[in-house]
């Protein structure tokens, strides 16, 4: 049985990107607060400022007003784009380089500071410096079976680390001194500072493409086996039981309580909770779907979409009215981490009377005597 827990708004429409252009395709997106920036095929880099607007009957609309756009001078897609907005810096991956860019103008710095090599990067968002004037950034490097750690400044970059992986790594996330590879065969944890590494489970990334996202301290989700969403901490183990997802899932992202992944056909949607499955969109030929500071965003070649989340005490409130009681009880409990503590306290104590009556009218009455206790 499904809840609505998402609406999907469009953000960027194909022609404020493209006109009549036809052969511009979106390669990557970065969102940084209002500030969303695109990466195209034709080697541009696009950067728009989204206005959330909520009209009186609580419909969200975003707005997306072009800032500028720059062509970064080659004949090669941009890979990937990450905002470092500390530094008020973008790092843009382009033909194995990684360029630092100026946020607001697109220039890059006056230096020429870049990293070359790159087959693709990850900022790490628990960083183990402590300076908080540069951004810790690992790369997959084009050497093969390597994975290199670097520290990038506002106007240059200093390598840390070489760390040498047991087969070729193809994805790559970090928290702290801990990397979670997708390796040719398997997933593994693999400390960098000690060069210890575990083996979490096999995966074959010949056959799939291998999704490995950082969702927590300390904590990963992966593409598994059997079209399973897995849960791994750095020690190796799973405290979560996994989501069922499809097959030939491309991407993933958390919106707590959920997780949300794409497919060639669909955007689903489920919750950490029970594991259960909530929503399903159709979403036909999407290639992107990223969670930005909390913000969900999905995208096709030719335009930018905001999975927008609904309030979490209406998502409860339409499952009471569907008489699903324990989903809502298990809902609200889970929102207890989004909402502070006297509010919650007001809230859950309305929820379980209401739920005391949904029982009491179904004749339960050791439950509904347990709720309204």
């Amino acid at each position: 049985m499904s809840v609505k827990a998402f609406k999907l708004v469009s953000a960027v429409e194909r022609e404020m990107l493209m006109g009549d252009k036809n052969y511009i395709n979106i390669e990557c997106i970065e969102c940084c607060g209002k500030n969303l920036y695109i990466g195209t095929n034709d080697c541009f880099i696009y950067h728009f400022l989204l206005d959330e607007k909520v009209s009186t009957a609580g419909k969200i609309t975003f707005a997306a007003t072009k800032q500028l756009h720059k062509y970064l001078g080659l004949k090669k897609p941009v890979s990937e784009l990450k905002a470092a907005s500390a530094l008020t810096r973008l790092l843009v991956l382009c033909d194995n380089t990684i360029t630092l860019v100026n946020m607001i103008n697109l220039e890059p710095v006056p230096t020429g500071a870049r990293i070359k090599g790159a087959v693709t990067f990850t900022l790490n968002e628990n960083p183990v410096s402590g300076d908080p004037f540069c951004v810790e950034v690992c790369i997959i490097s084009v050497k093969r079976r390597t994975i290199q750690m670097f520290m990038v400044f506002e106007d240059r970059v200093q390598i840390v680390k070489e760390v040498f992986t047991p087969e070729q790594p193809c994805a790559v996330a970090v928290d702290g001194y801990f990397l979670c590879l997708a390796l040719t065969t398997q997933y593994i944890i693999l400390n960098y500072n000690t060069g210890v590494s575990q083996d979490l489970f096999p995966y074959c990334s010949d056959e799939k493409r291998p999704i490995v996202k950082r969702i927590g301290r300390q904590e990963f989700l992966l593409a598994g086996p059997g079209g399973l969403g897995m849960f791994a901490t750095v020690d190796g183990i799973s405290q979560r039981a996994p989501v069922h997802w499809s097959e030939n899932v491309i991407g993933a992202a958390l919106c707590f309580p959920y997780v949300v992944a794409l497919d060639d056909e669909f955007i689903t949607v489920h919750s950490m909770l029970d594991q259960q499955q909530k929503q399903t969109l159709p979403f036909k030929e999407g290639h992107i779907l990223q969670d930005f500071e909390g913000k969900v965003i999905v995208a096709t070649n030719k335009g930018v979409y905001i999975l927008v989340p609904l309030p979490l005490e209406k998502q409860i409130q339409d499952l009471l009215a569907s008489h699903r009681v324990e989903e809502a009880l298990v809902l609200a409990k889970g929102a207890r981490r989004n909402i502070p503590k006297e509010k919650f306290q007001v809230m859950y104590k309305r929820i379980l009377q209401q739920a005391g009556f949904i029982q009491f009218a179904q004749l339960q009455f050791l439950e509904a005597k347990e709720l309204f206790r």
